[in-house]
């Protein structure tokens, strides 16, 4: 009896914890809000140098918050790769932040390359992603932002090439 209560109350909170993060995704998948947090930073790259995220302004870009210990931000990658690849000369950016250690994320990128710039943001990368309107913190977390530098586009959890060039079409 006791294993039961104790079933009951587990699948409860998860229950209600679903239909928070549900609430939760639901309240920011999109906005218009500006993303003017972002313009000022600066990264360092995996491979060396910085990125600096002023440099993007005024292009659609792809943000997208993931760490190498994560099996859905790894999935999605090559997603992510392609989509820049394809629309890269239509103007489009894609950037990934990285919420992890320089190391493990080198080491990832060797196993798999990417096109698009990585910028290391470790863990108080988790803040920036808070500001742009990742109100839980997890990953992945991905933005689209306009060329006016507007946020289009929130998105918890995984993506995948056709959804991105969904976006990337309807913000055209």
């Amino acid at each position: 009896m006791k294993r039961r209560t104790t079933l009951a109350v587990g699948v409860g909170a998860v229950a209600a914890a679903a239909g928070l993060g549900g609430a939760l995704w639901r309240q920011s998948r999109t906005s218009g809000a500006p993303a003017a947090a972002l313009w000022p930073l600066q990264f360092d790259r995996p491979d060396g140098g910085r990125l600096v995220m002023a440099e993007f302004r005024g292009q659609p870009l792809v943000l997208n918050f993931w760490a190498t210990w994560c099996p859905p931000c790894v999935k999605e990658m090559p997603e992510l790769d392609r989509f820049h690849r394809d629309f890269a000369a239509r103007g489009w950016q894609v950037v990934g932040l990285a919420i992890d250690g320089p190391t493990p994320v080198r080491e990832f990128l060797q196993r798999v390359p990417v096109s698009f710039p990585i910028g290391l943001a470790g863990f108080g990368g988790t803040e920036l992603g808070r500001e742009l309107g990742n109100v839980t913190g997890a990953l992945p977390f991905t933005v689209l932002i306009g060329s006016e530098g507007r946020v289009a586009h929130r998105k918890l959890g995984e993506t995948n090439y056709a959804e991105l060039t969904g976006w990337a079409r309807a913000l055209r």
